[in-house]
């Protein structure tokens, strides 16, 4: 299998795609939208590209892909976005697909990225009767063990932090039912949200002044006509033009 590629490059000359053979232990890894990691020409460094189409051959001798970044960034739809904006505004098919990615994650230096944030969520392995009949037989004696058991059968599962604070037990409680098989740790990503503890209150249309009103409609009407004109703006510092 072949993969198209568009380098991560501001060059005009690299704003094209460019054929890369995908090793048989990362095709089930490799789709549109996928960041991979390519030699290009002689540097020593491998370049980073996204995938912008998979096809069956080519007809050039192709180098391989190295490497994948298995996090799904960008999708089969953002691609074909991307292109658009590139014919659209005439810059890099690159430069539209990096305006999709999570803060953070842009740079080309791995180690500089935003990690995923994960946390360890902790199932029961057991069923609710077999737990309940080895708390009563005293199969299990620890106080805090129970109270962690308790807290599951009545959450159908919980993140660990949440286990720590409510039920009282530390990471050696939970490393010790784990070990007896009675639950399971499951280390999942979760997404960050800036505005998780922030109140945004909801604002009302602010009303143009006749100025502002005489250039909105002169705009919209450019656009309405197809016109696709340029406009200046003019006034001072303060005045509400964006």
């Amino acid at each position: 299998m072949i993969a198209e590629i568009i380098l991560n490059s501001n060059a005009k000359g690299l704003n094209k795609v460019f054929d890369y053979q995908i090793p048989e232990n990362l095709v089930s890894k490799v789709k549109i939208g996928s960041r991979v990691f390519v030699p290009f020409g002689n540097r020593k460094e491998l370049d980073e590209g996204f995938v912008v189409n998979i096809k069956e051959k080519s007809q050039y001798e192709v180098k391989a892909i190295s490497s994948v970044d298995e996090t799904e960034y960008v999708h089969e739809e953002n691609i074909e976005l991307a292109k658009w904006m590139a014919k659209r505004y005439f810059c890099n098919v690159s430069d539209c697909i990096k305006l999709m990615l999570p803060p953070g994650t842009k740079t080309k230096i791995l180690k500089n990225r935003v990690k995923e944030k994960k946390v360890q969520f902790i199932y029961l392995k057991k069923d609710q009767e077999e737990i309940e009949k080895d708390i009563e037989n005293k199969k299990i004696k620890s106080d805090k063990q129970i109270r962690a058991l308790k807290f599951l059968l009545e959450n159908d599962g919980a993140l660990f932090s949440d286990l720590e604070i409510f039920a009282d037990v530390s990471r050696a409680v939970i490393n010790s039912l784990e070990k007896n098989g009675y639950v399971e740790v499951e280390e999942k990503a979760v997404e960050r949200n800036p505005f998780i503890n922030k109140n945004v209150e909801k604002t009302k249309n602010l009303k143009l002044t006749d100025e502002q009103e005489n250039a909105f409609n002169t705009v919209c009407d450019a656009i309405d006509d197809h016109l696709y004109s340029k406009f200046l703006l003019f006034g001072v510092t303060g005045s509400r033009k964006n």
